[in-house]
């Protein structure tokens, strides 16, 4: 596994605190039913320098859809705003381990950053060594980031709709097991319950595993069990676009990575008239 191009080590990073060209980034994200904010939780501790990447307000507000991708315009103005610049050497983390970061991650590499990774073992690993913190805002850093989107690497859905018609692509949704089913109610209001047909299913518990990626091993009989052949192309999936980026990080490690993920996932196509499947994969 190519830890050295995605990860970075707490030890790492505590050794090159306030080095010049390298950001830090809390992505935390939670869950809306857990009641808990991102932003309210790095203000009041984080990684000394850290900035903090808000999913939520770095998104296209003016879609119905939670944490879109925002426009380019929008997107270089957030970044700069925090001192993030394309070139920089970017390091990502967040409260849960693996989580969010991910997203963020994916996020940035789709518009452009040249170097960013994520902090193995993430803000949990950091606190459990006892290594420093601080509250409140840092100081920022003028920085550029001329954003240019991927957009070959973000699936519509319509984008999805032809795929599974022409069955050019593989689907690959992260959710849990009884959600993907349909056994169980989903967590926003107002979408079915089950899955984008033909779509297979690999949980994030399958790969993240105490709050870290599970290694190679485990990544391809995982990806294997889902019966997903990584190298044909894959489009990952989840409820909102979140941990769909966790499987994306997974494929990546392995070398296979996804042709593209679904930005509006089971939240877009489980409130639409899009055609649903409930049961086991087909």
């Amino acid at each position: 596994m190519a830890y050295d191009t995605h990860f970075v080590s707490t030890e790492w990073l505590a050794d090159h605190l306030g080095a010049p060209n390298l950001v830090i980034v809390d992505g935390s994200w939670h869950m809306p039913a857990t009641g808990r904010s991102g932003r309210a939780e790095y203000l009041e501790r984080h990684i000394p320098g850290a900035v903090f990447f808000d999913l939520d307000a770095i998104s296209d507000t003016s879609s119905p859809l939670p944490h879109m991708l925002p426009s380019e315009t929008l997107f270089r103005a957030a970044m700069e705003a925090l001192g993030i610049g394309r070139t920089m050497k970017i390091v990502v983390y967040d409260t849960a381990g693996l989580f969010s970061a991910p997203r963020v991650w994916w996020t940035l590499k789709v518009f452009g950053a040249v170097d960013v990774q994520i902090l193995d073992g993430g803000f949990p690993k950091w606190l459990e060594e006892g290594r420093p913190v601080e509250a409140g805002e840092p100081g920022i850093y003028p920085a550029s980031f001329p954003a240019k989107l991927d957009r070959d690497r973000v699936a519509s859905l319509a984008d999805v709709a032809k795929t599974i018609a022409t069955g050019s692509a593989q689907i690959l949704d992260a959710r849990a097991a009884e959600r993907f089913r349909g056994e169980v109610p989903e967590p926003r209001a107002g979408l079915r319950s089950g899955h984008i047909p033909g779509a297979r299913n690999l949980p994030v518990s399958e790969v993240v595993k105490n709050g870290r990626l599970a290694d190679a091993d485990t990544l391809r009989a995982a990806v294997a069990a889902a019966g997903i052949d990584p190298k044909q192309p894959v489009i990952t999936s989840c409820g909102s676009g979140v941990t769909a980026a966790i499987l994306w990080l997974a494929l990546d490690t392995l070398g296979t990575p996804p042709k593209a993920l679904y930005d509006g996932s089971w939240t877009e196509w489980g409130g639409s008239d899009q055609p649903i499947a409930t049961g086991p994969a087909d």
